[in-house]
């Protein structure tokens, strides 16, 4: 799954989180419009609760795109 179809699910679902990138929380919409389209391209995982990671091109968890927060 890339990361723009991850956004994207979490957008249509109105999943109420923000992503943290180590300098700033944002919105799963905010991101799709923001990020460039080879970022949103990037192969991903969500893990609910947790993070946003890359997958690498061995097919293993690579580095935590955005920390998952709740939103307040």
């Amino acid at each position: 799954m890339s990361l723009k179809e991850i956004l994207q699910s979490l957008v249509e679902k109105s999943v109420p989180i923000l992503l943290n990138d180590s300098e700033k929380d944002w919105e799963a919409g905010e991101l799709l419009s923001k990020l460039s389209e080879r970022t949103l391209k990037t192969q991903a995982h969500l893990q609910h609760g947790l993070y946003i990671a890359e997958i690498n091109e061995g097919g293993y968890l690579g580095r935590v795109m955005f920390k998952v927060k709740p939103k307040a």
